[in-house]
Parts: C-alpha cells; structure tokens; sequence
C-alpha cells in the first residue's frame, strides 16, 4: 500500500506542476481545445475521447462506491472533473481509511462489511 501511496503522491505533484505551467502558458481555455480535437477526428481526439470515457468510469466508481447517495453523486461529478487532481487526493484519503484492506478501498465500507 505505500507503493500505491507513493505513486498517489508523485501524480499528484506532477499534475499540479504540470497543470500550472499549462494554465500559466495558455490560460483556462480547456474545453474548447479538448473537443475541438475530437470534432476534428484525429488522434488527439481519439486519446481525448478514451480519456473522457476513463473520466466517467472514474465518476461512476465513485458514486457507486458511496451508493449514488446525494454526496457520492457530487463527488462523481467531481470525479469526472477533477481527473488524476481529485482521484489521487480521493484515495490517499480512503487508503489511509482501508488501512491496508483493499476490499475496503474499492468496496467502500458498507460493502466490504
């Protein structure tokens, strides 16, 4: 488990530093690049498309993990939003909760019991 931490960590950092330079260098205009790769049906948009889908089962791990409940559903949303930024700091919180048991980490409590 610390292995996964550690590698939980290094994303983390190397996406904060990776995402500032890119903020401050071209500013917050994400989206209309994101799908304009995927309109114009070459291989950027193939990656951004798998990346979107990679996105949503992310968000939907997520809610599932906390039964589709009010706040799971805000934090699938955030899932899908927040990519690697929030689901590293999601499960640096929740493998220090499973403390070391991965059917806890990928179950949620409820459903490990």
């Amino acid at each position: 488990m610390a292995l996964f931490r550690l590698f939980l960590a290094t994303c983390l950092v190397a996406i904060v530093a990776y995402t500032s330079v890119t903020i401050t260098n071209h500013g917050w205009n994400l989206l209309p690049v994101f799908f304009g790769d995927m309109a114009e049906m070459g291989w950027p948009g193939q990656f951004n498309l798998d990346f979107m889908c990679f996105l949503a089962l992310s968000a939907l791990w997520v809610a599932w993990r906390h039964q589709f409940s009010a706040g799971g559903l805000a934090l699938g949303l955030i899932a899908f939003f927040g990519g690697m930024l929030f689901l590293s700091i999601y499960l640096l919180v929740h493998t220090g909760g499973a403390r070391g048991d991965m059917k806890v980490l990928l179950l949620g409590e409820g459903r490990a019991a």
